[in-house]
């Protein structure tokens, strides 16, 4: 049977940032982490290796089995950034606004936070945020 391998993780989030290489992925992590936090209301959490997620929500995937996931959240790649904001209704408004990016089906990517304008994110995240929790309350 299936099994979610992604999951919560007992890591401290601060810590887990100040390793990220290189130096920039570090820095723009740990200020996405303060703005996520300022956005959610929420305390990040290392979800596998090398996302950071808020908050959670249950859902019912085709396999059946009920699993757990982040709201939203953030992954500071090497290669780009990427930015965890699944339902976001209006996202073609947002994105036209947000700066230089890419996307994928529920992703952002973005190649610095510089290239972002901050506070479209901002709205982004707490669109998303609420959205989540009104498909999913808890």
């Amino acid at each position: 049977m299936y099994e979610v391998k992604t999951k919560p993780q007992d890591a401290d989030v601060r810590a887990y940032l100040s390793r990220v290489e290189p130096a920039r992925r570090r820095d723009e992590g740990l200020r996405l982490l303060e703005v996520f936090e300022q956005e959610t209301g929420a305390k990040g959490v290392l979800w596998g290796e090398s996302m950071v997620g808020f908050g959670t929500y249950r859902y019912q995937p085709r396999s059946g089995k009920a699993a757990e996931w982040f709201r939203v959240g953030f992954a500071p790649r090497k290669a780009k950034l990427v930015l965890y904001l699944h339902m976001l209704p209006g996202r073609e408004g947002f994105l036209s606004r947000l700066g230089r990016h890419t996307t994928g089906v529920g992703c952002v990517y973005a190649n610095a936070l510089a290239d972002l304008d901050g506070g479209v994110l901002r709205e982004m995240i707490r669109t998303a945020w609420d959205e989540m929790g009104r498909l999913y309350p808890t």
